[in-house]
């Protein structure tokens, strides 16, 4: 007696089920380019067919930079706490272009050395009056460092508390170009003078000056573990950057990643966690040195190119509607058996 042959269940994963979906939408197979690799990404993160985008918000992380004591940046560090002033007047880049997309925008005191006045709507996560200058010591003690991170993790709990499951980094720091040059160094062994740029109008003998005094601090240290290579050479806003990265990643948010100091703090992050990568959407790529780079040891594609070094967040703004059109398509475009269109 022969017993009857049992059909194997056939499953798909919802990787394939999201391809399946992407793939017969009425178009020509792989026609949305790089949009239809962002709405199979974002179907992942939020583990769904139908993903939904709430309440995106950009935090911008702003900081002061003892190195700036050695002439790196053609800006004094003043310039740091009158942006922020005109960030929350809502006069930047960043706020128009916030404003023009729906973006909730917030801006955080890292460790600007200004008392910043009461009301001002600033949020105050202070560790210190900026870093140190690493070419004396390390930019910040291992309890500071910890101190950024932590409260950067606590700034996206927060966030999420409220809703929102997309979030983009910014930052404001005369001189952060270096300290993010220094880690992209350090974590990607490429030479100093490919890691570093003009930042905000360095050229000739001032950038050649610039890159001298990083190649020296290199040199002078060597921490063993990602976390003491973020304290001995990062930023107060770069470390606070780097623990709202990994909790927004915990959390299964969307991660908007705006330019070369963003992807520096996403590089660090990706060291401590690198889980982190699955989660990061590169919004633009930098007119900044070194980050190109960076994005291709990333194997990053950059959805788009206009030859920006703003900071601020402001790639991650501009780049916000793509990101809808990416799932708006996934969840709104009729299939093929829908529209009653022959797909062969």
């Amino acid at each position: 007696m022969f017993l009857p042959v049992q059909k194997k269940a056939i499953t798909m994963t919802l990787e394939e089920q999201l391809k399946h979906k992407i793939n017969f939408k009425t178009k020509p197979l792989g026609a949305l380019g790089l949009l239809e690799d962002l709405a199979l990404q974002i179907g992942l993160i939020q583990a769904t067919l139908t993903p939904e985008l709430k309440n995106p918000t950009i935090l911008v992380f702003a900081g002061d930079h003892g190195l700036t004591d050695e002439g790196i940046s053609p800006f004094p560090k003043d310039v740091t706490w009158q942006m922020v002033m005109n960030f929350v007047a809502g006069g930047a880049a960043i706020n128009v272009f916030c404003r023009q997309n729906g973006v909730n925008l917030k801006v955080v005191d890292a460790g600007v050395d200004f008392d910043f006045p009461e009301g001002v709507p600033v949020i105050n996560a202070k560790v210190a009056r900026g870093t140190r200058n690493m070419r004396r010591e390390p930019a910040m003690s291992a309890e500071e460092c910890d101190s950024a991170i932590q409260k950067g993790r606590e700034l996206v709990k927060q966030e999420a508390a409220g809703g929102c499951n997309i979030i983009g980094f910014g930052e404001m720091g005369i001189g952060n170009t270096s300290p993010s040059s220094l880690l992209m160094h350090r974590f990607l062994n490429i030479p100093i003078e490919e890691c570093t740029g003009s930042g905000t109008g360095m050229h000739g003998e001032q950038l050649t000056r610039k890159m001298k005094i990083l190649k020296e601090i290199s040199e002078k240290y060597d921490p063993q573990t990602p976390e003491a290579t973020l304290a001995t050479f990062g930023g107060l806003e770069i470390a606070m950057m780097v623990g709202a990265i990994l909790e927004a990643r915990d959390r299964q948010m969307i991660l908007l990643i705006d330019g070369f100091i963003a992807t520096a703090s996403v590089l660090t992050a990706i060291r401590i966690n690198p889980e982190v990568r699955d989660n990061c959407v590169f919004c633009h790529s930098s007119d900044e040195r070194g980050h190109k780079l960076m994005l291709e040891h990333l194997d990053a594609r950059p959805m788009l190119q206009l030859n920006l070094r703003l900071g601020e967040g402001t790639g991650a703004a501009l780049a916000l509607p793509l990101v809808h059109a990416a799932v708006n398509f996934l969840n709104e475009m009729a299939s093929f058996e829908d529209a009653g269109v022959s797909n062969k």
